[in-house]
């Protein structure tokens, strides 16, 4: 079980990186958010899956009940943040952020 639960969570810690490299290499503000609102979901999706897993696996009523938690923040998680990241963007919407465009290249 030690196994399974470690190699879920290398998975969440790789989509967490993920996030975090596409934060700093993409150009703008709402390219950004992409990866933000995406691999945050599913690096908390394994990492959470992993700590129920590992928790449920020793059977016991309390321990069922706080594997029964995690998920349920899971659920509250994957429900708010694509409203979150939504509410972002329309608020750069609103503030007159303008989307990046790549520049012409100059001809030969």
């Amino acid at each position: 079980m030690n196994i399974i639960v470690t190699a879920i969570l290398i998975c969440g810690l790789f989509f967490f990186a993920g996030g975090a490299v596409g934060i700093i290499r993409f150009p703008d503000f709402y390219s950004r958010l992409h990866p933000a609102g995406k691999l945050d979901t599913a690096g908390l999706a394994t990492t959470m899956g992993a700590l129920a897993l590992y928790t449920a696996s020793s059977f016991s009523l309390a321990n069922l009940i706080t594997a029964l938690k995690i998920l349920l923040i899971f659920v509250f998680v994957f429900i708010t943040s694509p409203t979150a990241t939504h509410a972002i963007i329309d608020a750069g919407v609103r503030a007159g952020l303008t989307p990046w465009r790549k520049e012409p290249e100059a001809n030969k």
